[in-house]
């Protein structure tokens, strides 16, 4: 049975926003210009954009504090670049993570000329000093299973994760958190779900906290599902 829990809904409507002829960004948290009271960090990961770039065209990013960053294509592919030697480019189905030291900066760019991309980048505030470097793998969301899609290298109580699912209609499934100390962020990425007795839309996110494992079901066919465990102080 699926366990009422604290949380808190991010709608996709309500989400920030910032708008060109040739971009555009939706912020799931306070970013930029974009505040308001109740769209604090959650825990360690601060920034949940979904961003649309049109053809050709590129944007540079900086942070502020050590940060790993971490890129996952949703429409076409992007080129990305963060430091010397740390380039490349992502395609549906890989997933890349940048680790950016204070004051660093990351670049990314639509490779088609007439075509848009659209993307998600995540960031995660990191305690230990950085370096730039990066990690890239692949996933297959065709199996229909939980994928684990990245695991930091860090001290227990400053680890983070990440998974990803594709489910057929009615399909269920549950999530099992890799530290108890952990908060975990679920992302609608298509479709629509219910996760912890919450109905999430495309685009809506949900904060959870004080639950050991997350359970969902898919309310539409082919919904995907993101899961987010960060830390939460």
């Amino acid at each position: 049975m699926i366990t009422q829990s604290k949380g808190k809904i991010y709608l996709a409507n309500e989400r920030g926003l910032t708008e060109t002829s040739w971009f555009r960004s939706l912020y799931m948290f306070n970013f930029g210009s974009y505040q308001r009271e109740h769209k604090n960090p959650f825990g360690s990961l601060y920034v949940l954009n979904e961003d649309t770039l049109d053809g050709g065209k590129s944007l540079k990013w900086l942070v502020e504090e050590n940060t790993d960053i971490i890129l996952l294509p949703v429409v076409g592919a992007i080129e990305f670049s963060a430091g010397n030697e740390n380039t490349g480019i992502l395609k549906a189905g890989m997933i890349q993570v940048l680790s950016l030291p204070s004051g660093g900066s990351y670049e990314v760019k639509n490779p088609y000329p007439d075509q848009l991309v659209k993307y998600l980048q995540i960031w995660i505030k990191t305690l230990a000093d950085k370096t730039y470097s990066s990690f890239q793998s692949t996933f297959d969301l065709g199996n229909y299973q939980l994928i684990d899609l990245f695991h930091a290298e860090a001290p227990q109580n400053s680890s983070y994760s990440g998974a990803i699912i594709k489910l057929n209609g009615r399909q269920e499934d549950t999530y099992y958190k890799k530290n108890p100390a952990n908060g975990v962020f679920v992302y609608s990425v298509q479709g629509a779900l219910e996760v912890q007795y919450r109905l999430l839309h495309e685009g809506d996110g949900l904060a959870l906290w004080d639950v050991d494992e997350v359970a969902f079901e898919a309310l539409s066919n082919n919904a995907i599902l993101l899961i987010i465990e960060v830390p939460l102080q």
